[in-house]
């Protein structure tokens, strides 16, 4: 064994070779892209405020699903996809796709106004949800 060799590069080897590596999992969000320009124009931190609002619900209410729980028990790993919806018809189309395909999410809506302004999923590995996403681009 070579000194340089240490016990997480062999747990790391032996989980590899056992084909049980951990699941890396993804929440992903999907912002409307049109709140950002004319004649919405919202700041940045408005926007970022509504993906937070949604992820951070969707955690709650998912926080009971094992996937969930795993993403959350290792902080330093959590992973975040944010892409963009055009605007509210494509967001609450994407968020019927998604019930209809039972995949857990939350549809944020801003109050009072009721403007539904982002979709967060809970924690899913991303072959699980690849399919229903793979049209958005990421959010600039």
């Amino acid at each position: 064994m070579h000194q340089g060799v240490g016990p997480v590069f062999l747990w790391a080897r032996k989980m590899a070779a056992s084909g049980a590596e951990p699941q890396i999992l993804v929440q992903y969000l999907v912002l409307r892209k049109d709140l950002s320009q004319a004649p919405f124009s919202w700041p940045a931190g408005a926007m970022v405020a509504q993906a937070c609002h949604a992820a951070t619900a969707a955690l709650h209410i998912h926080r009971d699903h094992p996937h969930t729980a795993a993403y959350l028990r290792d902080l330093g790993r959590m992973r975040k996809v944010v892409l963009e919806a055009a605007d509210e018809s494509t967001l609450k189309e994407l968020a019927e796709t998604l019930q209809q395909s039972n995949i857990d999410h939350m549809l944020w809506l801003e109050q009072p106004e009721n403007i539904a302004t982002c979709i967060a999923l809970r924690p899913y590995p991303k072959e699980e949800v690849n399919q229903y996403l793979k049209k958005y681009r990421l959010f600039k």
